[in-house]
């Protein structure tokens, strides 16, 4: 059987994630340990202190968080776009029947997650959290699925990478649609007008990065002000940035490839510093009783692995799509298991999704708790599965 044999910009992608996931893990547990000690208070006052400038009449001064999960993470999502248009025009989802399988699987890893949450809290000012359990984190996710090494086929690594990418595309519709606040029709009509613009100039074949990042950084601008979270502007950014023929001279490889690092040795890192400096008051076990809190575990450990499962398996069996040679429907529940680390994306919609901040607590206590779990089960379960296993080929079984 030919083996899958993986891209280069696939590979440095896999590994680049496998790293940061790594760097991610030390990152949350450095926060939550200083968020508990003496340095407690300093270090949570730190992220809430103002930081800024004013040009003109407008205030751009905010807390340190605020420029953290509104301004470095719309670049992050500036490099998870420029990943999904690779996938789209080079990757595994150029091809429709390889495309299929990963796009359905995430579809069944979005849809069950929130109906847990939904039957959960339905009614509840909680049912706004629906859209946290849905979401993937590709870092932490592939970051475990390295861990076993050649154990596990080349086309599990693609399939997990597909799906976590398509789930991450899902999150950021759920982000434009459901949790925008205040919305100005002039400003985002203004952050739209700049797309366009850039749009053209991709059509024009203008290939020169810097006529597309500065207009980028005043379409954040606008996005910020309009009530779509600033973050979708990096999409955006993404998909008017010519791709051409996707070789290393494209200045959307150049720029994907560069962004590789800082992304997962910075922005991410800071990422979870700002936000899991979680407190542990007396008691903060109880939280774990709440609806919410049932809602978002049993949405990741449970909802996850059988919505990816159930939903691949009826495509496959109606023939919509096929299951790759290398893989079997044990790897597919493993790789439903690892689905169930949200993390980043989650803890991005719980910040969105709720103002309180004893909710917002328990939320996050309530992922880190549940992409633990599921971390854990999905790497125990596929090294089980693949006992030894000397090769990333594996029989179909």
């Amino acid at each position: 059987m030919k083996r899958i044999q993986l891209s280069k910009l696939f590979t440095d992608f896999f590994h680049s994630e496998k790293t940061g996931g790594i760097v991610l893990i030390v990152c949350t547990v450095l926060s939550i340990l200083i968020a508990n000690s003496t340095f407690g208070e300093t270090y949570l006052h730190f992220w809430h202190q103002s930081i800024g400038f004013n040009v003109g009449s407008i205030d751009m001064h905010h807390p340190v968080e605020y420029w953290v999960n509104d301004g470095l993470m719309a670049i992050f999502f500036l490099m998870i776009g420029l990943e999904i248009e690779r996938e789209l025009y080079a990757g595994e989802l150029s091809n429709v029947r390889n495309a299929l399988l990963p796009v359905i699987a995430a579809m069944g890893g979005m849809l069950t997650p929130a109906l847990f949450h939904f039957l959960w809290n339905h009614g509840t000012t909680e049912q706004a959290g629906i859209g946290i359990p849905m979401a993937t984190d590709i870092a932490f996710a592939l970051g475990i699925l390295s861990l076993l090494g050649n154990r596990v086929p080349a086309s599990l690594k693609i399939f997990l990478a597909a799906l976590a990418i398509i789930d991450d595309l899902g999150a950021i519709i759920v982000i434009a649609v459901f949790y925008t606040e205040g919305f100005s029709l002039a400003y985002f009509g203004s952050a739209m007008g700049i797309f366009t613009l850039l749009i053209i100039f991709n059509r024009l074949r203008i290939n020169y990065l810097i006529v597309y990042l500065i207009p980028g950084v005043f379409m954040w601008y606008f996005m910020l002000k309009s009530g779509v979270h600033a973050t979708i502007s990096g999409i955006l950014l993404a998909f008017a940035i010519p791709f051409g023929d996707g070789s290393e001279k494209s200045i959307s490889y150049k720029l994907q490839h560069f962004l590789h690092k800082p992304v997962a040795f910075f922005i991410l890192p800071v990422f979870a510093l700002a936000n899991t400096g979680i407190v542990f008051e007396p008691g903060w076990q109880k939280g774990f009783g709440t609806k919410n809190t049932l809602g978002i575990m049993s949405g990741l450990i449970l909802g996850k692995p059988i919505g990816i499962f159930l939903f691949c398996y009826a495509a496959v069996k109606t023939k919509i799509c096929r299951l790759p040679s290398e893989l079997s429907w044990k790897h597919i529940t493993g790789a439903g298991m690892l689905a169930g680390i949200g993390f980043t994306m989650s803890i991005f919609i719980t910040l969105l999704a709720f103002n309180d901040a004893t909710t917002i607590v328990n939320a996050k206590i309530a992922v880190l708790s549940a992409s633990v779990i599921a971390g854990a089960a999905g790497f125990l379960y596929l090294k089980a599965i693949t006992p030894g296993l000397p090769d990333s080929s594996r029989p179909r079984g």
